[in-house]
Parts: C-alpha cells; structure tokens; sequence
C-alpha cells in the first residue's frame, strides 16, 4: 500500500490524534460540525492580509491539481520573485503550501501565518512540517518564522501591519524537530494502513489544541449522563474518574468533588424538586426597583481591527435590545437599535443608548460583566457621552446571579446558568421563548457572523437578516423579564 497524501493540516491533525486522520478517511461520515465559522472567516482574512506584510508579492492561486500549484511555485522562483506567497512544495507524498515564503539568493525564510494572539504547540508542528519538506527538497532555509496577532496593537487611520503583527523567530525549535517529523510522518503512514478501526482511548487529545469533531462517535458507549457532562468541570478530572470506571452519574455519588457538581448529578439521579432558596432571592430582588430596564448586546469580534480606536478581537457591539417597565404592574415597553453593516457602529449606539436609558434607573443584565464592559469601552472613546455612559453602568445589576450562585436550581438546567438553559427549564415547552422558532438567527455566534456580511447582500436578503438579528436580540431581553418575573413570583 502506497503512502498516504499528507498536508500540513492532515499532518497537524495526526499529532493531535492519529485515529482522528484514519477516521476522516475512512468514516467521514462520522464527522461532527463545528460552530467556527467566525474563526474560519477571521483566518482567512487575516491570511490575506498579512501576505502584504513584506510588500509585492508573487501569489500562488490554489489548484486543486497540486501538481499546477508546484509548477507555478518554480516558474515564480526562476522568475527570481522575492516574496512568494501559498508557495507549493512536495517531497514524496507530502505536501505543504507556505503561507508566505521570503527568498534571498539561494537561501529560503519561511512565515506561518496565524489568526491567534498567541503561538501554540500546533503552530511549531505545523512550520517544523514545511521547514522538513524544504530541506528535504535540498533547499536551505535559514530562517522559520511565526506571524500572529499583536492584541496590543489600537488602529488609528490606515492599517499598519508591521505593528499589527509579530513575528516570531522559531529556527531553533524547528530544526530540533526535524527527527521527529521523519518519524512521525512513518508512524501515521504505518498507523493509515490499519484496515480495521483502531483502538484509541479517549483523552486529553480528544480536547486540546482543538475539539475533535468525531467526540460523539468515539464516546457512543457512554451511557446518557456520564462525567463528562458535568458543567464546568475540568476535563482533566472528568477523564481521571472515567479511567477509573466512574463514568455514570450513579458512580459518582459518593465522590469528593465541588458542590454544584454534587448538586447536578444528585438532581439527576434523584430527580429532585427544583430547589429554591426564597429567602435570598428576596434579599437579591431587593437590588431591584423600578423603572427597570433589561440590557442585551450583540457584538462582533473581528480579528482585524476594521475602526479607528479598536484593537484585534476587541468586542464592538452593534445591536441592542432594551426592554422596561416604568412602575409596578406598569406596560412592558421595547426599543431597540441595529447599527448599519460596514461602518463603526459604536458612536450611533452610545448616542441611542444615552437616549433609551435615563440616568439613575435600574438597569439587568444576565451576566453583567459583558455588558458592563462594553459601556466602559464606550465611555473610554466618547468623553462627551462618558457620564451618561457610566451612570448606567454603575447601575447594572445581574439577573444571572440567582442562577449562578444557585439560588434557583432545577435538574433541567443541567448545571448551566446560560439563559439558553434557564429559560427553558423554567418554561418548559413555551414556543414563545424558543430560541429554534425564530427566523434566521438563532444564537450569538450566529447573529456575530452575519452582521459584517449584511453589507454585501441584496435589499432583500439585508432586510431578512436584519429582521432576524432583531428578533433574535428581543427574545433575549423579553427572556431577562420573564425570568424576572419569575423570580418576583417565587
């Protein structure tokens, strides 16, 4: 049997895990779908961007003939071009495209571009892989090199790459992985040729660098509730009670562990009453008064600062929904602001904001600290607003906290105190507080994604996704005052 076609991302996922590489290829069937969108898309434009980051550059377009891309990549070098970009090499059966390859005379550098703000083990695995193919193609390269995200860098005008990105100098390390590589590219090429599945135990490599995306095939035997549903608990000590057969929640009662897990697994098995502690949830409705307003963002995080006065990752936000009540047993009123895609949203929104919240007022949230850091951050940049601003800021209280600290407590909850888990467990089989039921937009990670591709679409597809981030963001506060609600009631 020949040897198998190797990438650099086919080799990196070997390193995490072997099985994960044989079952793509023979079950890929199995493979789960990752929510990563927002990460896919902010690797890519990151990518791009940092081709740039030396100047013109000689690009090598993507083929998926290989053999062409490898053709123009020496048609590029005999043409003596400096910098060469997804530049195609392949030694035997592995093959490697090199995000940016910097060429001076006849030695070669080489650059990894990642989207992250920090380098990984991964990462050197990844360019020890490109930096082997090279040398063994007889090319010397005198220098490997990690590009990544500089989370310090705040935009001001045009761009500046140079400080957007660092650049890390890895020879060293690469070249003492240069064994390893050899003997590793033999162990996946023997382990490949394995007819049947193989036996491979679950692990931290099930986890880390990255979730494997056959999780739920390689832990089909595992019974409904088991260790690794425990909310919050460290992987770690969920894969020590599994090696040591405490896999059900039954096996685990009699544990030494924190409390809250205690709780989950015990209204598991025991299916308890919800457990509520009325004394102080009247102590933490007491923070509350009226007018009450109900406070929730949604927010982008782009991995290249698109404004002036943001950093990489920093979190903007772009919509918000604001339900209140102005006395007791007053109407519920709504408003709602939904900046316009493509341009820096915040002034519009600190200005409407200022202007939906009256100072003084009690102000919710479920789990203020987001909200509070994003009016912090917009305060910082708007000193004309930044009384107003942070009066509302002082103000904010938490509805998350009765959940959280566990004041409330049913097994539906299933040891969350996401409002995607509260609120259903409180209102079982309520369409109207179905997040599923709405049109378009059904989580954060949705709505992040689709606001900064509003402004590409048609008239139409912008008026529906912009109906869908409005509904998706109402639902979220209406949510904050039926919890309250509840709350009051019990």
């Amino acid at each position: 049997m020949n040897e198998i076609h190797l990438s650099k991302s086919k080799y990196c996922r070997a390193i995490q895990c072997n099985k994960m590489l044989w079952l793509e290829k023979n079950k890929p069937e199995e493979k789960g779908e990752m929510d990563n969108q927002a990460v896919l898309d902010n690797g890519t434009k990151v990518g791009e961007l940092a081709k740039g980051i030396f100047g013109n550059y000689t690009n090598i377009e993507y083929d998926e003939n290989l053999d062409k891309m490898i053709y123009d990549t020496k048609e590029a070098l005999k043409e003596s071009s400096n910098i060469i970009t997804e530049a195609s090499f392949k030694y035997k059966n592995n093959f490697c495209s090199i995000d940016i390859l910097k060429v001076n005379g006849n030695s070669v550098e080489i650059y990894e571009v990642k989207s992250s703000t920090e380098i990984k083990d991964i990462y050197l695995d990844d360019i020890s892989y490109q930096f082997y193919i090279l040398n063994k193609l007889g090319y010397k390269v005198t220098k490997a090199s990690i590009v990544y995200i500089n989370n310090q860098y705040i935009r001001h005008g045009e761009l500046n790459l140079s400080e957007l990105f660092n650049i890390e100098d890895v020879t060293d390390i690469v070249q003492e992985k240069r064994k390893e590589i050899e003997a590793k590219i033999k162990e996946i090429n023997k382990y490949m040729k394995q007819e049947d599945e193989p036996k491979q135990e679950i692990g931290m490599q099930c986890f880390k660098p990255y979730q494997c995306q056959f999780w739920k095939y390689c832990t089909k035997h595992l019974p409904e509730h088991n260790v690794f549903q425990i909310r919050k608990m460290h992987k770690d000590k969920a894969l020590k009670f599994y090696y040591e057969g405490k896999i059900n929640f039954k096996d685990l009662l009699e544990e030494e562990m924190n409390w809250k897990f205690k709780q989950q697994i015990e209204f598991q098995e025991f299916n308890y009453e919800p457990h509520i502690d009325k004394q102080k949830i009247r102590e933490f409705m007491k923070n509350l008064y009226y007018p009450i307003y109900f406070l929730d963002f949604e927010t982008m995080q782009p991995a290249i600062p698109e404004f002036d006065n943001s950093k990489p990752y920093q979190q903007i936000p772009f919509q918000y929904s604001l339900h209140y009540i102005e006395k007791e047993n007053g109407k519920l009123f709504h408003k709602e602001f939904l900046a316009e895609s493509g341009t820096d949203p915040r002034r519009k929104l600190a200005e409407q904001l200022v202007k939906d919240i009256p100072k003084d007022v009690c102000v919710t949230a479920y789990n203020m600290m987001f909200e509070k850091g994003r009016i912090k951050e917009l305060a910082e940049i708007f000193s004309d607003l930044s009384e107003h601003l942070m009066n509302i800021h002082d103000h904010i209280q938490d509805l998350m906290i009765p959940f959280s600290e566990r004041m409330y407590y049913c097994k539906d909850m299933q040891g969350s105190y996401s409002i995607k888990y509260v609120l259903p467990a409180l209102f079982p089989n309520d369409p109207e507080l179905n997040y599923h039921n709405l049109p378009l937009i059904h989580n954060g990670g949705e709505a992040m994604n689709i606001f900064p591709k509003i402004k590409d679409m048609s008239k139409e597809e912008q008026k529906k996704a912009r109906y869908g981030l409005l509904k998706y963001c109402e639902l979220d506060t209406y949510a904050m005052v039926k919890v309250w609600e509840k709350l009051k009631e019990v």
